[in-house]
């Protein structure tokens, strides 16, 4: 799509030449418009933050930028040079990388394959592989990213979800790439690992790499961007200096009003014990770890990575098996062999990853939010078509999925949009306790307050809710009671009037310890 350009190459507001031109960018997606027109621009050695609600058109944009993804209209152009990116393949010679939320490693492979493949140091004989070489190549990858302690001997699949990604940032910096994409990449990170991060994206700014850098957290916007443009609806809103501007005055921008309150306000009146844990361990994570979660209840449960906040988590559900301990449920003790007996006791989770555990990307919005459900929507084994729309339309707009088409395929969604397909199948189940473990990671701050607010109106409800999340706002925000692990033990319980971010750090860090009632 022909434009006009001054020159071969535009000034930016500061007089820098812009690298990056993409001008006229469309995408339409099975009638939906997922851009319209856009302008984006960006300089060598800059990093330029991307924000806006789920759906707003932000990754397509990217994608569109890698090859991944073909524009229906629209030009790019490197260093004033148009370009037809055509595939993933043409982008990467041309020095553009994505880090993607959801990593993309070959489980199976060493972290050193992975990183380094495609690449592999040979011998005087090509076809004999250098593992050595390779070895020592990997580590000094690593160390440049700022995580030495990962073991480039190790297969991918054993390692945490932070140490993945991490591994997914060494992948893409390991070709030294002129435009470096990052989407959510601190999503799993601790607040530890987000500082080598940072350190690293300032180490490539000074080497005049081009960072796009993707994230709902605002905080992290401010802290590390030069400027920030904001899409809304598919539509560039417009393109801020942070130094210039407010979060408030950008979240404006994204949602088109102010949000006042994200928390709601939480009238807690404890009912009946739904939840009881008593001396439960599981060997090598967590041992002798009890506390209680009431009807009408948020509990927090907060922790550094690594602590075992996640694995109680799954032995409540099922999904692991405690060595020792009790679980009662309302009373009763019951022991879940698997997720499907703590479905039938009345326990559901929100899992942390939702690609991984909580979807079928390839199946429709309808049929994942059923595969939980099919005895609601069924009649002597059969399933009954209208009466499992009529549930699923239910809560697709009882939770605003967008679009609201329940025949669409889940993996066409928003990240957002994912996460209330992943809520809507749990919220059917009408359980007695609901764990939600990161319910808001990767989604927008207008989601964020839709869904507290529905996990505030379940808890009004009489529910039992476990919350598990790396966002301290959010633990202090929702929770009635917080409770702190550390290193597989539970180190603290905070009411709510004496949960401070100073208590809950400084417990989960091992310098104070608080218990209740003290």
């Amino acid at each position: 799509m022909p434009f006009e350009l001054k020159g071969n190459m535009e000034l930016n507001r500061m007089g820098a030449t812009e690298y990056l031109m993409m001008r006229g960018i469309s995408k339409n997606y099975d009638g939906t418009q997922a851009l319209r027109k856009v302008d984006f621009s960006a300089s060598s050695g800059e990093v330029h933050a991307i924000v806006g609600e789920n759906g707003a058109g932000k990754s397509t944009l990217v994608k569109i930028l890698t090859g991944a993804v073909q524009a229906d209209a629209g030009q790019i152009l490197l260093n004033g040079k148009p370009r037809e990116i055509n595939n993933p393949l043409i982008g990467q010679r041309l020095g553009i990388r994505m880090v993607h939320q959801h990593v993309s490693l070959v489980p199976h492979l060493t972290v050193t394959e992975n990183i380094v493949i495609g690449d592999m140091p040979t011998r005087k004989l090509k076809w004999w592989i250098s593992w050595p070489e390779a070895h020592r190549r990997t580590q000094e990858i690593l160390e440049e990213v700022g995580f030495r302690r990962i073991n480039v001997r190790s297969s991918v699949s054993r390692l945490s979800a932070s140490q993945q990604q991490i591994v997914g940032i060494a992948k893409a910096i390991a070709v030294k790439p002129q435009i470096l994409i990052m989407d959510e990449p601190s999503a799993v990170l601790s607040q530890e690992e987000l500082k080598h991060l940072f350190a690293l994206i300032r180490k490539l700014k000074e080497k005049s790499v081009l960072i796009l850098y993707i994230s709902h957290r605002l905080d992290e916007v401010f802290e590390i961007a030069d400027r920030v443009t904001v899409l809304k609806d598919g539509i560039l809103v417009g393109t801020v200096n942070p130094q210039e501007t407010d979060k408030r005055s950008l979240i404006k921008m994204m949602v088109g009003r102010t949000l006042d309150e994200v928390f709601p306000d939480r009238a807690f009146g404890a009912g009946a014990e739904v939840l009881s844990l008593k001396g439960l361990s599981l060997e090598g994570s967590f041992e002798n770890i009890s506390f209680s979660v009431a009807q009408g209840e948020v509990v927090g449960l907060y922790g550094l990575i690594g602590s075992g906040r996640t694995e109680v988590a799954r032995c409540i559900f099922g999904a692991e098996q405690p060595t020792s301990g009790e679980i009662r449920l309302s009373g009763q003790t019951i022991r879940p062999g698997s997720p499907r007996d703590a479905l039938k006791a009345g326990i559901a989770m929100l899992t942390e990853d939702r690609i991984r555990d909580g979807l079928v990307l390839f199946l429709s919005i309808r049929d994942n939010v059923s595969l939980a459900n099919f005895e609601l929507m069924s009649r002597w084994g059969i399933l009954r078509r209208s009466r499992q729309n009529s549930l699923i339309q239910s809560k697709a707009q009882e939770l605003n999925i967008r679009p609201p088409n329940i025949d669409r395929l889940v993996r066409t969604l928003s990240g957002g949009n994912q996460q209330k397909v992943v809520l809507a199948k749990w919220l059917l189940a009408r359980s007695k306790l609901l764990i939600l473990d990161e319910p808001t990671r990767g989604v927008d701050v207008a989601t964020k307050q839709e869904i507290y607010n529905l996990i505030n109106g379940l808890a009004i409800g009489g529910m039992g809710i476990l919350l598990i999340s790396s966002e301290m706002p959010e633990i202090l925000g929702m929770s009635d009671r917080v409770l702190v692990m550390r290193e597989g033990q539970m180190a603290g319980e905070f009411l709510r009037q004496q949960a401070t971010e100073q208590n809950l750090l400084a417990c989960a860090a091992g310098i104070t310890e608080k218990s209740r009632g003290e």
